[in-house]
């Protein structure tokens, strides 16, 4: 909580790399795929903070989606929200990386695959798969 109550920033950076990390692994390793064990590195993040949230026990919901696909690069969206309000609007641009040569490379053909599933490049709405 910061001073006001409120959820930190930092804390919503927490729940979108929570909601990545399942994403990326889980579900690819749910999947049968081997889909980003290379390693992948965050580029950049985006984040539109538009109600704030303040200190409850209930849970909220961190909906994750592939908006954007690219050779070398991705982008993950994501809404935190509840039932009744959308929170946090963002979006995170991970590139793949070779750990070993320490480098960018190019998305494989096996990585794109797994993330066509998600893919939905419709701006601010629903996406068709979530995870919770």
């Amino acid at each position: 909580m910061d001073a006001f109550g409120h959820v930190n920033n930092v804390v919503f950076l927490r729940y979108l790399e929570e909601a990545r990390i399942d994403f990326m692994f889980r579900l690819a390793r749910d999947a049968r795929s081997d889909a980003f064990t290379g390693g992948s590195v965050v580029a950049r993040h985006e984040i539109e903070y538009l109600r704030p949230l303040v200190h409850r026990h209930e849970p909220v919901t961190v909906e994750s989606w592939v908006s954007k696909m690219g050779a070398a690069s991705l982008t993950i969206s994501y809404e935190i929200k509840d039932a009744d309000t959308v929170y946090v609007r963002a979006a995170t641009v991970v590139v793949p990386y070779n750990l070993k040569e320490e480098r960018p490379r190019r998305l494989t053909a096996e990585e794109k695959s797994f993330l066509e599933t998600y893919l939905d490049d419709t701006v601010h709405e629903r996406p068709a798969t979530r995870i919770r």
